[in-house]
């Protein structure tokens, strides 16, 4: 072959695997044919920390729906949901308090929502986790008043610092740029109005995280209909399956009414938790049960309930490490931990009912 060949035409060769180039020689003149075939090599994406991973198409599409959803909050839903604000009917109290100006109600928070903390969390699930960590909000106060609370200096004292949209929106994406896997917002029930106008503040400059409303249960189904094609995971508590449970230990009227409505909304906005192939969460609902002693939490109810109204393929989460703590010590019934039997008993009451998805 000459070193200065040039090429005198090209065309596919007749098996379609390779291109035939004839070529000729503009010292010597002579002339010669060659095949060349493309060699592929597949492709390769390289994370942040230099590993090597094979390039996943359906991934991508995955990474890029979720994107897409990420849109700016229409200026309608925010301003609905604001005027849930004054009188205050974000939650399932409905205190009508003017939480705009100096009122205050049940969960004493105010027009602005107050952070106690933020940062990756290594504790939540491992579905949520990953390997970057959960990148978790913590508002202070609650529509809640459990008395075994183990925040209680949070969610009782109000321990936060005031931020406004930008504020919230700005910690989000810090979190994004720290790596972690999604936002998650940590009692959120009662800030909601104000989540929209972070979120719609925070989608036009580049969060793609999944959303995740890490809540109590005790949802106003008005209010959860403004999240819908927002949120991309709920998590909330099932706490009791009685309200004459609910009542004393959380101050909740009617909480098992308000916790099945809310789960069958949750689950029709966003259905089972779907779990990538790198093991974390993009969307879905996925509840929390904590056994308490005694029977308290209705586990046999709770579990009836989410596989016949819900979904049997429900992913819940079984939660074993309550502790007394607050108040707890002033009811007998819940003065200890929950022995291995009746842990036990709560993960084969689950199973019974057909639910399967379980972590413990």
């Amino acid at each position: 072959m000459c070193i200065r060949d040039r090429v005198k035409d090209s065309r596919p060769a007749e098996d379609g695997g390779a291109i035939r180039r004839r070529r000729v020689c503009p010292v010597c003149g002579g002339r010669f044919t060659t095949f060349e075939r493309v060699q592929l090599r597949d492709l390769v994406v390289v994370k942040k920390s230099g590993r090597k991973v094979p390039f996943d198409r359906d991934k991508l599409l995955r990474s890029v729906e979720i994107a897409l959803r990420k849109r700016n909050v229409e200026p309608e839903r925010i301003d609905r949901a604001v005027s849930l604000l004054a009188p205050c009917t974000v939650c399932p109290r409905a205190c009508a308090v003017d939480r705009t100006g100096a009122e205050r109600g049940f969960c004493r928070a105010g027009g602005d929502p107050e952070i106690s903390s933020y940062g990756p969390h290594f504790g939540e699930e491992s579905v949520l986790v990953g390997r970057y960590g959960s990148g978790t909000v913590f508002f202070a106060y609650c529509n809640l008043a459990c008395v075994f609370c183990q925040n209680s200096d949070i969610s009782h004292g109000g321990e936060g610092v005031e931020v406004g949209p930008e504020g919230l929106g700005g910690m989000m994406l810090a979190l994004a740029r720290r790596g972690c896997h999604n936002i998650n917002l940590v009692t959120p029930t009662h800030v909601l109005p104000q989540i929209l106008e972070a979120v719609d503040w925070v989608a036009g400059r580049g969060l793609a995280l999944p959303l995740v409303y890490n809540c109590g249960g005790h949802e106003a189904v008005h209010a959860l209909g403004l999240l819908d094609g927002v949120v991309d995971i709920y998590m909330p508590d099932a706490k009791y399956a009685e309200a004459e449970v609910g009542m004393p230990l959380s101050g909740a009227l009617d909480y098992p009414g308000h916790l099945r409505a809310a789960l069958t909304e949750m689950h029709r906005q966003v259905g089972d938790l779907v779990i990538g192939e790198d093991g974390v969460a993009e969307r879905g609902l996925l509840i929390r049960h904590l056994v308490l002693p005694n029977g308290l939490s209705g586990t046999d109810a709770v579990a009836r309930f989410v596989a016949n109204e819900v979904s049997r393929d429900t992913f819940v989460n079984v939660m074993g490490q309550y502790r007394p703590c607050h108040e707890a010590h002033r009811h007998a019934e819940i003065d200890r931990r929950p022995t291995a039997e009746e842990l036990r008993g709560a993960r084969d009451a689950l199973r019974a009912a057909g639910l399967w998805r379980l972590d413990s």
